[in-house]
This record gives C-alpha cells, structure tokens and sequence, in this order.
C-alpha cells in the first residue's frame, strides 16, 4: 500500500505550512536551528526532511555529515538541489523508515519534527535503536481540539489521506517508549502557533 506522504505535493505541504494562520514551516524553522546547535556531535539525521526546512542552519565547521531522510522522491530532490551548496556534508536519502529501518546509517544525533505522528511509537524505537544516536530530538503538535489536528488551510484537503496513518502522540508516552529503549529526557519546551495549537520539543540522551 502506498503511503499517502508520497503524492502530497511538496508546494502544497509548505504554503499549508506557511500560512500565517499556521506558521509552523517558520516555528519549525526556529526550533531546528537550536536543535542543529544543542549538542556536541558531528553526524545528524533528519526523519521526514520535507523540503529541507532549516538546512540552513547547519555548521559546516561542525558537521561531518547530517543524513535527510524521506519518503517522497519529489522532496529528496528539492533538498538535493536547494542545499546543493553543503556539498557532501548533505547525504539524502529515499526511505520508509517503517518498513527500513534496517538500513539506516548511524547517527550521533536525530531530529524528528512532527514525523512520529505519522509512523507510531514501535517504528519510531526501531528507528532509533537502528541510528544508535546519543541524542534524539523530537517534536509533536499538541492539538487543544482533538478533531482537528490538521489546521484549516485551503489546502486541507490535500492531507485528507493522511488519516490512514495518523497516530495520536502524548507526551507522556513517547517519554516511556524511549525510556524502553534506554533514553531519558533532558528537555521539553513548547511553542505556541497562532491557531491554538503548539510544537512541543522533547530532547532525549542515551543512558551510559
């Protein structure tokens, strides 16, 4: 079964996001830029790369490699031409990391913005312990409305199959499943959107 991420248009998912009834391409943008600078490491992995999102923030002076990972061609392409300028710090690479994670290389730190809602709590543990990273750093939309956790845009029904595989994510309990896996939170803070909603960024360590 083919997923639904694979034919939403990558222009359609960034003016949705865009919006400023939404701004969540520029809070997500924000957010990364302290995710890229939070840790002392030299290889990072993005799950669910997008268009490629606050790239730009990226020190080449302090990274070796940052691996983007995604399941739609059309967007591993964007980033490849959009970054083309890191050279080869920039690895991209088409993948379903429900279904190969196997093949995921490693990586001493993961960023995965809003993708744990779209492939659950097991695949995202499988994931992880795949990369073995030292660090992981998340973010979920927390919903005030649990019947709309896709914003009103008018572009909303573009994302009317993502229903299909869409998995409501606590706070709580993505802290209990990467204690499961040996990984304790050090931080959590959240950023509130203009249309109700808030990005809640959970950072993670491995335990030594």
């Amino acid at each position: 079964m083919k997923n639904p991420w694979e034919d939403i248009r990558l222009n359609d998912y960034e003016e949705h996001m865009s919006l400023d009834s939404i701004r969540q391409l520029q809070a997500m943008n924000a957010i990364m830029k302290e995710q890229f600078a939070a840790y002392d490491v030299h290889t990072a992995m993005v799950l669910g790369i997008a268009g490629g999102n606050g790239l730009e923030h990226v020190d080449p002076e302090k990274y070796r490699t940052v691996y983007g990972i995604d399941i739609n061609d059309e967007y591993i392409k964007a980033v490849r031409d959009r970054y083309a300028f890191m050279g080869n710090v920039l690895k991209c690479l088409r993948m379903d990391v429900v279904k190969e994670a196997q093949s995921l290389p490693k990586a001493e730190l993961v960023i995965a913005n809003l993708l744990i809602e779209y492939i659950g709590y097991p695949a995202f543990q499988k994931t992880v312990r795949q990369t073995e990273a030292q660090y992981v750093s998340c973010v979920i939309q927390i919903n005030r409305d649990e019947n709309t956790w896709v914003s009103d845009s008018p572009y909303l029904h573009v994302f009317d199959g993502l229903d299909t595989i869409h998995h409501p994510i606590e706070e709580d309990a993505l802290t209990a499943a990467m204690n499961e896996i040996g990984y304790e939170r050090i931080l959590q803070s959240s950023t509130e959107l203009p249309n109700g909603k808030a990005l809640e960024r959970i950072d993670y360590r491995k335990r030594t």
